[in-house]
């Protein structure tokens, strides 16, 4: 898969000792999370700037040491239980651990156990995580082909590029060891990551290979958006509320609900308070009309695509494309190597509403990645079923 290092699980098992003496999950500092977090390709939801995002959730970086040296590094969320008197919560650490896989496949029990016993110890009553480990890759060409094949609905029924042992054997071993996956049968979005997204590849590319990736109705588009004069500006915090007036509009036609805008003011001051602004916005205008926005995030090599919006004026101008391209472009100066589209709902059937967003991203030049997905463990059955049925009620009071 282009951009990505994937080693064997065998190969780690011979480069690793099958135990690992002394090895502990303890509480470490934003510092030396955001250090191991970035030097390893962390998705921006395993930083501990993350935690500065989700606010209504109690946040706490944790390290897996070994002889002192930090070896792996999560963001762990607390959800708390909504009754008084209680201090139960949902741990939740999207998009991770981050951690040398290999290793952990090599002696599952000595990597896992501890990350069990510090939830269990700060009253955590379940765990889910999301290991970002690829485990199938499917090519622009192939995508595309399985769009236009009869009875191919889902990815599942595409034969893939390539499929990856380890990421095939991280789910056996979670299976194994009383991990339960999430994956959502109807291949809808759900609350939480999803497991299959689309990776444009931008390294050793110039602007024109970039653009010559690209799908010819994207190559047009582009060309249309200019000639119409679509003008892309990046803008500041001050221009959130264009922003968030195009996101409303957005959820009201995709049929999703909008965050609140004080949330996105939240995730600027939160991503933007270093040095380096790694939060951008994207705003694309005709005639002084803003027609579309983005959100991008960069860690390492990778610029995140995190939410766009887009009005339905004035769609013939193309001016969504003209903000892709810029932000592509953007990021390709910036030295990324992978812009990430995020994630698509599992579906190659032309009729679905979502796949829509999914041909937009494949034109892009964009290939598919499937990971390990979301899984859950257990700590505490009883109060895991009483959240369960909480859920359950709010969701049938909505």
């Amino acid at each position: 898969m282009p951009g990505t290092d994937v080693r064997s699980a065998r190969s780690g098992s011979a480069l690793w000792p099958a135990k690992q003496p002394g090895l502990t999950v303890q509480p470490i500092s934003a510092a030396e999370h955001l250090h191991h977090a970035v030097s390893h390709g962390a998705s921006i939801t395993m930083t501990p700037m993350w935690g500065g995002v989700k606010q209504a959730w109690r946040n706490q970086s944790i390290g897996w040491i070994v002889d002192g040296e930090i070896v792996g590094t999560a963001l762990v969320l607390y959800r708390p239980v909504p009754i008084p008197g209680t201090n139960r919560s949902l741990a939740y650490i999207p998009e991770g651990p981050t951690l040398p896989w290999d290793r952990v496949l090599a002696a599952p029990s000595s990597w896992l156990t501890p990350l069990l016993d510090h939830l269990r110890a700060e009253h955590a009553f379940a765990v889910r995580i999301g290991p970002t480990q690829p485990v199938k890759y499917w090519s622009t060409a192939t995508a595309k082909k399985g769009m236009s094949t009869d009875g191919v609905t889902r990815f599942s029924q595409l034969e893939p590029d390539e499929t990856y042992d380890d990421g095939l054997a991280l789910r056996n071993v979670l299976k194994a060891h009383g991990w339960v996956s999430l994956e959502n049968e109807s291949g809808q979005f759900t609350a939480g990551q999803p497991r299959l997204g689309v990776r444009a590849d931008l390294r050793d590319k110039t602007p024109e290979m970039l653009l010559k990736s690209m799908n010819q109705q994207w190559r047009r588009n582009v060309k249309r958006a200019d000639k119409e004069g679509v003008v892309v500006r990046q803008g500041g915090v001050e221009d959130l509320p264009i922003f968030h007036e195009l996101y409303v509009e957005t959820g009201e036609r995709d049929e999703f609900t909008p965050r609140p805008a004080n949330y996105f003011t939240t995730m600027w001051k939160a991503l933007n308070s270093g040095p380096d602004p790694v939060l951008r916005l994207w705003i694309s205008e005709h005639e002084g009309e803003p027609l579309s926005a983005a959100l991008t995030v960069d860690v390492d090599r990778t610029c995140w695509y995190t939410y766009g919006a887009s009005t339905s004026r004035k769609r013939e101008v193309q001016a969504p494309t003209a903000m892709q391209w810029t932000s592509m472009r953007a990021a390709l100066g910036r030295g990324m190597w992978t812009y990430d589209f995020r994630g698509i709902a599992d579906t190659l059937d032309e009729n679905e509403r979502l796949s829509g967003l999914l041909r937009f991203k494949l034109g892009a030049g964009g290939h598919v990645v499937e990971t390990v997905g979301e899984w859950e463990y257990t700590l505490s059955p009883m109060w895991n079923k009483a959240f369960q049925t909480y859920q359950k009620v709010q969701a049938a009071r909505s």
